[in-house]
């Protein structure tokens, strides 16, 4: 008897509607469960204007409201100015509760450019230090959304946290200066890769231990590439971000976490984290940071690009990460939860496969 069999491609999709329903229900939750869960009390927002303005009127609003550190646009604020909403009829494909309207902030990257030499922008907020506690877990959530069409080139840089101790508020705002001051600062931000492929990108202390995991790719200079392309940015629409930083207890103890979901849905899970080696070494805030690259021509962007940001939002805690405690020379893994999934989804697919073969 002739039996009909389905083509690989429709397999490929059924197997991720399969594993992304699956995921969905088990590991969907918003910034506000995330903070509900974590315990995560205090809060802040950063205001936006209600029309559009300019790159100079932008910078004066974000200059005075925003608590920015040095009191300034570190890097290119001519490249920021607030726009209407580009996608107003493409919202992130999972709902909210809020309602969000009015302008957005549009960051501009020339034909040609890459590094932060030539386009994007860089500043950092310093929610901790204005506001006298000590974070020792945050969450920032913010919605980002990419031109249609984008072209990803090789990769670029987004925004995330950043810490330091009191007296380094300065530093951490660039390798070079993280080299200088390894021991005063981190700073954990995500990455695009090509075409979308996302990724966590933190400057952290590095060990043999962490450099070893399969989920891991270490860089020079401290750079630690947190499981590349776990999740993917659509261009033409608003995507909504959440990253959680929990702090490792100092110096050597390696229980530190980064969580990190894409449209509320869980894409990364890292435990056993050194993220500090020193006790007054605290989370100060929101760290703005994008750019293609890279710093050589082959990232730079072949025409005018654009990203925008909306519902900028931070959640903070003077508690640290309260995993188990382990010491920098224990090497872990995190592949259990993913493992599970994936061998759930294929026990559930496996009948079917079997009547098809």
């Amino acid at each position: 008897m002739f039996q009909r069999r389905l083509p690989v491609y429709a397999w490929n999709l059924t197997l991720l509607a399969i594993f992304s329903s699956v995921q969905a229900a088990t590991q969907q939750a918003s910034a506000e469960q995330i903070a509900a869960d974590y315990r995560l009390s205090t809060s802040t927002s950063l205001p936006f204007p209600s029309a559009t303005q300019s790159s100079n009127d932008a910078a004066g609003l974000m200059e005075a409201g925003w608590s920015l550190g040095k009191g300034n646009i570190q890097e290119l604020p001519g490249s920021l100015d607030f726009v209407a909403d580009p996608f107003p009829h493409k919202p992130v494909p999972i709902p909210s509760n809020q309602n969000i309207t009015g302008p957005v902030l549009r960051a501009t990257y020339p034909k040609g450019s890459f590094s932060l030499e030539t386009g994007g922008s860089q500043w950092y907020n310093l929610w901790n230090a204005t506001s006298g506690s000590a974070f020792q877990t945050m969450l920032v959530s913010y919605e980002v959304a990419f031109d249609e069409g984008f072209d990803w080139v090789r990769g670029g840089k987004l925004p995330g946290l950043r810490g330091s101790t009191q007296s380094n508020l300065g530093g951490c705002s660039s390798p070079r200066e993280r080299g200088m001051n390894a021991t005063d600062c981190f700073n954990i931000r995500l990455m695009w890769r090509k075409n979308g492929a996302g990724e966590v990108y933190a400057h952290i202390p590095t060990s043999e231990a962490l450099c070893s995991r399969h989920e891991v790719i270490c860089n020079s200079d401290a750079v630690v590439s947190i499981r590349p392309g776990s999740f993917g940015f659509v261009s033409g629409q608003w995507n909504r971000i959440s990253l959680l930083v929990r702090l490792n207890d100092p110096p050597n103890i390696t229980n530190g976490r980064i969580q990190f979901f894409y449209n509320d849905l869980k894409a990364i899970d890292e435990r056993n984290l050194q993220i500090r080696t020193s006790n007054e070494v605290f989370i100060n805030g929101f760290y703005f940071s994008t750019f293609f690259g890279g710093s050589d021509k082959s990232w730079e962007t072949p025409r005018e690009a654009h990203t925008y940001y909306r519902s900028i939002r931070m959640w903070g805690s003077s508690a640290a990460s309260n995993l188990t405690e382990n010491y920098i020379s224990w090497a872990s893994h995190t592949t259990a939860p993913d493992l599970g999934i994936r061998l759930f989804c294929f026990l559930l697919v496996a009948p079917a496969l079997a009547l098809w073969i």
